[in-house]
């Protein structure tokens, strides 16, 4: 089992022919992902021939020929693809998503970086009224271990286990899944740090204590705003699952903007110290280090 993605997934890339693209296209089929095509209205009709000649952990197959769609609709239609994976430039990713979104696509991961936040405010209310899941945006994507992969995270460090991660962070994301790579995970979903986001750490919990097949939960956060407060309340009502934390911050100067967009401090409200208080008052132990954490993560496993 596993959240969102798993070895099912047909996917699409949206901007695959652009040099992001192209890259990441191409270490996603080496992860074994179920690549069925690309997005391009320009280029529509071509096909665009991947060498994936080391397949990761014996992944993936023999080097590929994805087909160029003009449209995601066009793609779904001939693939029966479900998940669509956006590279394209910040000016042109609402449109994008909303391509996607009303084309019916169950889930949109879109990586894209500096997208403008009143974009990310309009793709995001109108894929959920559309009923498409956005993981995003500036994130690095997710991944099922062994499964599938959509987006940037590196597949060959970490395997299949039973843990399930949910981060802001996406250095977070891969130190924490090198630093339990001998125990593995479910699914890592880098969800991003921009102020407005599809899926946020609560979903991410939500969809884990349902999966049957994830033991523990991290979930990784920074400074700024109150999702981890919010993602408190909730595990203190619906979270039987263990869950172990980290805040990144805790150095961070009073009234600075930090990093992602929203990791701004003012007073006590988006501290380090005021989220992990809040996480230790519902049961979440919350490291002080990654390092510290991975440690966390083994001794409430072993208990």
């Amino acid at each position: 089992m596993a959240i969102y993605l798993t070895k099912e997934s047909k996917v699409l890339v949206q901007g695959m022919t652009g040099g992001e693209g192209m890259k990441h296209t191409r270490r996603m089929l080496a992860a074994g992902t179920n690549v069925v095509g690309g997005v391009n209205p320009r280029k529509a009709g071509r096909t665009v021939d991947f060498d994936v000649p080391q397949c990761l952990k014996g992944l993936g197959g023999a080097p590929r020929a994805v087909p160029v769609f003009g449209s995601v609709a066009d793609g779904m239609r001939a693939t029966g693809a479900d998940v669509t994976v956006v590279f394209v430039p910040p000016a042109f990713a609402k449109a994008a998503v909303v391509e996607a979104a009303d084309a019916g696509i169950a889930l949109a991961v879109v990586i894209t970086e500096g997208i403008p936040v009143h974009d990310s405010v309009a793709f995001t209310a109108y894929a959920k009224d559309k009923g498409t899941r956005i993981v995003g945006p500036n994130c690095p994507g997710l991944i099922t271990p062994g499964q599938s992969n959509a987006g940037i995270i590196p597949a060959d460090i970490t395997k299949p286990g039973r843990i399930g991660l949910v981060s802001k962070s996406g250095t977070l994301t891969y130190q924490l899944m090198y630093e339990l790579r001998d125990i593995g995970f479910s699914t890592c979903v880098g969800i991003g740090g921009d102020p407005v986001v599809g899926t946020t750490h609560i979903d991410c919990l939500a969809a884990f204590q349902d999966d049957p097949d994830t033991d523990l939960i991290v979930l990784i956060g920074e400074i700024g705003g109150d999702a981890e407060e919010r993602a408190a309340a909730y595990i203190r009502e619906h979270v039987t699952k263990p869950v172990v934390g980290y805040i990144a911050g805790f150095t961070a100067p009073e009234g600075k903007t930090m990093g992602h967009a929203g990791a701004i401090v003012s007073g006590s409200l988006g501290t380090a110290a005021a989220k992990k208080e809040a996480l230790e008052a519902v049961g979440v132990s919350v490291g002080s280090t990654p390092t510290e954490t991975a440690k966390l993560v083994l001794a409430r496993l072993e208990r």
